[in-house]
C-alpha cells in the first residue's frame, strides 16, 4: 500500500521519469495511481513512473479544490490504473507513453496487459499498459482537432484481440511496423520474429535489429 492518500487536498509536485513533471492539487489516489487537479484538467498519473514527489507550500496561485470529479470516476468506489483505463474507454482523452509529446484519441479495447488506442493522426495503436505514464480525460463536448464524427469516426477493430501484448504482436509478424513512435531507426521496419522475449526487425536495407520485448511501449502500422 502506498501512502498518497495522506496528501489528498494538498498541492503536490510529481516528477516522472524523464523530463515530465506535474503540479496540482491531489484529489484521489489508489495503489498504483494518483489524481491531481491542475486548475483546468484532472491528470491520472501512474505511480510506477513517479521518480519523486513533494508537497508544494509556496506557489503563486493556490489551486482550488474542484467542485466535481470526472465522469470516469462516477461508478468507481476505489481507483486503480486498470479501472481508470477501462472507465476511459470511448472518452476523448490525452495519454502519454513515449516520445516528446502526448497523443489524443480514444481507448477502444482493454486486454490483460495492453490496450488499443485510436488516434486521428496515428490511427490504431497498441499500447503496453505498464508503460502508460498519464491520462487526461477531456470534456465530453470536446473532439480531436475540432473534427466532427464524419471526419473522425472512432473505428472498432473487427479482428479478435489476443489476451496479452506479446501474443498480439506475434500477429503482426511479416508486417511493416513502427515501434515506440520510431524514436530510433531500429524501431521501424518489418517485424520478422518474436522469440524468447526478443523482437527481430528487418530494416529498410535488409540489416536486422533486435529489441527487448519489455521495452516495447507502442506499436502501429505506418
Amino acid at each position: 500500500m502506498n501512502d498518497f492518500k495522506q496528501f489528498i487536498g494538498k498541492n503536490m509536485y510529481f516528477k516522472l521519469n524523464g523530463e515530465n513533471s506535474f503540479t496540482g492539487r491531489l484529489v484521489d489516489a489508489g495503489n498504483d495511481i494518483v489524481v491531481i487537479y491542475d486548475g483546468e484538467d484532472f491528470v491520472y498519473i501512474s505511480v510506477y513512473h513517479v521518480n519523486h514527489y513533494r508537497v508544494v507550500k509556496n506557489i503563486e496561485t493556490e489551486i482550488a479544490e474542484p467542485n466535481y470529479m470526472p465522469p470516469i470516476q462516477d461508478d468507481l468506489s476505489s481507483i486503480s490504473l486498470r479501472k481508470i483505463v477501462t472507465a476511459a474507454k470511448g472518452i476523448f482523452c490525452e495519454i502519454y507513453v513515449v516520445g516528446k509529446y502526448p497523443i489524443q484519441g480514444y481507448i477502444t479495447s482493454i486486454m490483460n496487459d495492453y490496450f488499443v488506442f485510436y488516434s486521428p493522426v496515428y490511427k490504431t495503436i497498441y499500447i503496453s499498459l505498464r508503460h502508460l505514464k498519464w491520462l487526461v480525460p477531456y470534456n465530453i463536448s470536446e473532439t480531436p482537432y475540432g473534427l466532427n464524427k464524419e471526419e473522425f469516426p472512432v473505428t472498432q477493430l473487427n479482428q479478435p484481440l489476443s489476451r496479452t501484448f506479446e501474443e498480439q504482436l506475434k500477429k503482426f509478424i511479416g508486417k511493416l511496423v513502427v515501434i515506440n513512435f520510431g524514436d530510433h531507426e531500429n524501431k521501424i521496419g518489418k517485424l520478422s520474429s518474436i522469440e524468447n522475449g526478443q523482437i527481430e526487425i528487418i530494416k529498410a536495407r535488409m540489416n536486422k535489429a533486435y529489441l527487448n520485448m519489455n521495452h516495447v511501449q507502442t506499436i502501429y502500422f505506418p
